[in-house]
C-alpha cells in the first residue's frame, strides 16, 4: 500500500478527525511506565468502581446462565420483567409512574445508552447545549453523531440558567437538545427540584429535549437526596433520564443501565438498538431484576465506604500544618473535585496531574479533560480502599511541604508560599 493511498484513507474518517486527542492519556502513560518501573502508584484517575458485585446478583446471574432458555438473543429494550423492575424503581425512590412498555428501555450501560439516543436524534446542523465542564461522552456524543455543540458554563459563581438562556439568544439555528447530568461528573455539584422545574419550563419554551444522566442517582451524602427530572409535573413531555447500576449496584463490569421519560425518545432509542444489538445478555438482565427488586442494603453499604473514603481524602489533605489542602467535600458521586493550590495553579492542570504522579505517587484526571471551564482543577475518584487513599494523602502533603513551585526562587521560597495558602 502506497504512503499517498494510506494519507487519502486516514481522512476518510472524518468523525475521528471531529475528536481531540485524549488529554488524559498522558498521565495514563506515564503512570504505566512508572508502574513497568516498579513504583507504587495509587490511581484515583479513572473512575471505575472497586467494590464488588453483591452475592445475591451474582447467584442469580449464575443460575440464569446456567439455563439454556437465557442462551438465546434477548430483546434490545430489555426482558418485560427488568423493565416492570425499572418503573417500580421509580416509583419507589420517586414517586414516578412509568408504563414498563412505553416509557422504559434497559440499555448496556447509560453509556451506551446516551450515545447511542444522540446518535438517532442528532444529525448535521443540529445544536445542542452541553455544561462545561462536563463528562466527555456528554460532549463527545454529539461530534460523533455530527451535531453542533455549544459550551454552556457551569461554574458555581453564575446562574446555569440565565447562562443557557444566554446561549440560546446567541445561537441560530436554535438548539435542539439540552443534555445534563447531576449530581455531576466530574464537579460533584447537586440540584434541587427547583432547579429542574426551571430545566423543563426552559426546554419547553424553547422547544427543546432534555438529555438527563442521573448515573449518581443513589450515591449521596449527609441527608441529600438527588431529585430525578422525571418528579416535575410535565418533565414527560420533553425529557428523558438514563440511570446506571454501576455504582450504586457495583454492576459496572456487567455494563446495566435503563433509560425512562418522554415515549418519543424512548421509541427512538428502541428503534436504533433493535438496529444495533440485542440488548443485554439475559442472564444479567435476570440479575439486574434481582439488584432492583432485591435488598437494598448493598447500596447503603456502598455509599457508606465512599462516604468514609470521601472524608479520609478530604480531611487528610485538610489538616492543619504545612502541606495543607482545603477541599469542599461533595454531598454525592464517587468523585471529589479541588481546585488546584494556588501556588500551582499557573501550570495548568495536565501538568499539575504529572507533577502529583511523579513527586506524590498518586495518578488524578486533570480538569481540562472535562473541558475548558474543567481547568484549575482535578477529579480524584474513590475507587481505593481507606488505606491507599491515607497513603496517598501522605504522599501529596509530603509533597506539597517541600514542593519546588514553578517561579519560585528556591525551595524555601516554595514552601513558605504554600505554607500562606493554609
Amino acid at each position: 500500500m502506497s504512503d499517498d493511498f494510506r494519507h487519502d484513507f486516514r481522512h476518510d474518517f472524518n468523525k475521528l478527525n471531529r475528536l481531540p486527542p485524549y488529554s488524559l492519556g498522558e498521565v495514563i502513560a506515564l503512570m504505566r511506565a512508572a508502574r513497568r518501573a516498579g513504583e507504587d502508584i495509587i490511581d484515583l484517575g479513572m473512575g471505575n468502581p472497586d467494590l464488588p458485585t453483591p452475592q445475591h446478583v451474582i447467584d442469580k446471574i449464575c443460575e440464569a446462565a446456567a439455563n439454556p432458555r437465557n442462551h438465546r438473543y434477548s430483546e434490545s429494550r430489555g426482558i418485560p420483567n427488568l423493565r416492570r423492575g425499572i418503573t417500580e424503581w421509580y416509583q419507589r425512590r420517586h414517586g414516578v409512574e412509568l408504563d414498563p412498555d412505553g416509557e422504559a428501555i434497559a440499555v448496556i450501560g447509560a453509556k451506551e445508552g446516551l450515545s447511542h439516543f444522540v446518535l438517532m436524534t442528532v444529525g448535521p446542523g443540529d445544536v445542542v447545549l452541553c455544561p462545561d465542564p462536563a463528562y466527555p461522552i456528554h460532549q463527545y456524543s454529539v461530534i460523533i453523531a455530527g451535531g453542533d455543540l455549544r459550551h454552556v458554563p457551569l461554574t458555581p459563581d453564575t446562574d446555569f440558567i440565565e447562562n443557557l438562556e444566554q446561549a440560546v439568544r446567541r445561537t441560530w439555528p436554535k438548539p435542539k437538545m439540552l443534555i445534563l447530568s447531576f449530581p455531576a461528573n466530574p464537579t460533584t455539584q447537586v440540584v434541587d427540584l427547583a432547579f429542574f422545574e426551571r430545566v423543563i419550563a426552559f426546554a419547553k419554551e424553547h422547544n427543546l429535549m432534555v438529555l438527563h444522566d442521573f448515573a449518581y442517582a443513589e450515591i449521596c451524602f449527609d441527608g441529600y437526596k438527588p431529585p430525578s427530572i422525571l418528579e416535575v409535573p410535565g418533565a414527560k413531555d420533553v425529557a428523558i433520564e438514563f440511570v446506571s447500576l454501576s455504582k450504586s449496584h457495583s454492576l459496572a463490569g456487567w455494563r446495566v443501565g435503563f433509560a425512562s421519560g418522554n415515549r418519543q425518545m424512548i421509541h427512538a432509542l428502541t428503534r436504533i438498538k433493535s438496529y444495533l444489538d440485542y440488548g443485554m445478555p439475559q442472564a444479567i438482565q435476570i440479575g439486574a431484576i434481582a439488584a432492583l427488586r432485591g435488598p437494598q442494603d448493598c447500596v447503603e453499604e456502598n455509599v457508606e465506604v465512599y462516604k468514609e473514603r470521601r472524608d479520609a481524602l478530604i480531611e487528610g489533605l485538610g489538616q492543619p500544618g504545612p502541606g495543607a489542602w482545603k477541599i469542599e467535600k461533595p454531598l454525592a458521586t464517587m468523585f471529589v473535585w479541588a481546585p488546584i493550590p494556588e501556588p500551582f495553579r499557573a501550570m495548568g492542570s495536565l501538568e499539575f496531574s504529572k507533577l502529583l504522579l511523579r513527586e506524590a505517587k498518586v495518578a488524578v484526571s486533570a480538569g481540562i479533560g472535562f473541558g475548558e471551564a474543567g481547568e484549575g482543577h482535578v477529579r480524584f475518584a474513590l475507587v481505593e480502599n481507606k488505606h491507599r487513599i491515607r497513603q496517598a494523602v501522605r504522599g501529596i502533603r509530603r509533597f506539597l511541604r517541600g514542593a519546588s513551585v514553578p517561579g519560585a526562587e528556591d525551595d524555601d521560597a516554595a514552601a513558605r508560599i504554600v505554607a500562606e495558602e493554609e
